[in-house]
C-alpha cells in the first residue's frame, strides 16, 4: 500500500475506508488523534504535517479493526462521559450519551426533593462505574454504593474510580441484593433492557463485542426491572428517588411496575434528546 506523506492524506483514506465498509467516518478522526497523542484542535492544526511510516501503519491496524466491527472505544480504552474519560473495555458496556441524561435528571430531582447535602445513593449494575463514579464527583458529600454481579467489570469500576477519585463502596452481587439491610435515599440503575428478539437488527460492534449479560434480558428485556421491583420497597428512604434507564418501548410497562411497588409515588417516564422514552423516575415523598 502507498503510504501517504501527509496526515490529511491519512485521514482522508481512512475516512473512505470505513465509509466503503458501512461504518462512520468520525471514527477515522478519532483513531488518528489516539495514535498521534493529540487533542481534535491539535489533530487539525497538524493536517499538513508529515505523517511517518510507523504511525501510519499503527492508524491504519486500527483503523481495519474497527472496519471489522472492533468498537472505537475498545480500540482507544475509553470513552467520554459527563465530560470526563472513562476507561472501557470487552468485560463492560460502552457508555452511552442517552445515560447522562438520566444522572442529569437524578441531580436536578435531588436538589429539589432529597433534604440534607449527603444523599446515599445507589447504581445497580454499575459496570465501568460511570453512573455511581459521576454521582460522587457532582455531589462531592453524597454517600455512593454501587453493585454488578461481575467482578471484572467492578475492577474496571474500581480503576475508573481510582483514576477519577471518587470514593465509591463496591459491592459484588445480583441487582441489589448487596444491599440487604440498609435504606437508600436515591437508587439508580442502567440494567441490561434488550430483549433477545432484537439481537438480529443490532449493530455487529455492539452484538459481537460487548457483554451479552449487560446488554440483554428475558421477558422481553423487562426481567430485571421486574426482579428489582421485589425489593426496592424495602431499600428506599422517604423521601426517596428512583431511576431506571429503559429501552424506549418499555415506558409504560417499567412505569407500570414501579407505580404497583409505590402505589402513593408520582412516576413519570422521561425522553431522551432524541425524542425516545429513555428513564423512568418515581419520586417517593
Amino acid at each position: 500500500m502507498h503510504k501517504p506523506h501527509k496526515i490529511f492524506e491519512a485521514l482522508n483514506r481512512a475516512s473512505s475506508y470505513l465509509l466503503d465498509n458501512g461504518r462512520e467516518e468520525a471514527a477515522a478522526r478519532i483513531l488518528l488523534q489516539h495514535t498521534l497523542g493529540l487533542s481534535q484542535a491539535g489533530l487539525l492544526a497538524s493536517m499538513r504535517d508529515d505523517l511517518n511510516g510507523a504511525s501510519f501503519e499503527e492508524y491504519w491496524r486500527l483503523v481495519e479493526q474497527h472496519a471489522k466491527g472492533t468498537p472505537v472505544q475498545h480500540l482507544t480504552g475509553h470513552e467520554i462521559f459527563y465530560g470526563r474519560k472513562f476507561s472501557v473495555n470487552p468485560d463492560v458496556l460502552i457508555p452511552r450519551p442517552e445515560t447522562e441524561e438520566l444522572v442529569e435528571e437524578a441531580l436536578a430531582l435531588i436538589q429539589r426533593h432529597i433534604p440534607g447535602p449527603s444523599p446515599s445513593i445507589a447504581d445497580i449494575g454499575t459496570g465501568s462505574g460511570i453512573i455511581a463514579i459521576t454521582m460522587k464527583l457532582e455531589m462531592s458529600s453524597s454517600k455512593v454504593t454501587a453493585t454488578d454481579i461481575s467482578q471484572k467489570a467492578l475492577e474496571t469500576a474500581q480503576i475508573n474510580a481510582g483514576e477519577l477519585k471518587a470514593e465509591i463502596d463496591f459491592k459484588l452481587g445480583d441487582l441489589l441484593d448487596p444491599l440487604k439491610g440498609q435504606k437508600w435515599d436515591v437508587i439508580l440503575s442502567n440494567p441490561p433492557y434488550i430483549a433477545y428478539a432484537e439481537a438480529d437488527a443490532m449493530s455487529d460492534s455492539v452484538k459481537d463485542f460487548e457483554p451479552h449479560s449487560a446488554l440483554f434480558a428475558e421477558q422481553e428485556g423487562l426481567a430485571l426491572y421486574r426482579k428489582m421491583m421485589e425489593d426496592l420497597p424495602d431499600r428506599m428512604n422517604k423521601p426517596g428517588i428512583i431511576g431506571l434507564e429503559i429501552g424506549h418501548l418499555q415506558g409504560e410497562a417499567v412505569e407500570k411496575m414501579l407505580k404497583e411497588a409505590f402505589p402513593q409515588a408520582k412516576v413519570y417516564c422521561k425522553k431522551d434528546i432524541n425524542k425516545n422514552d429513555r428513564m423512568v423516575f418515581c419520586i417517593i415523598a
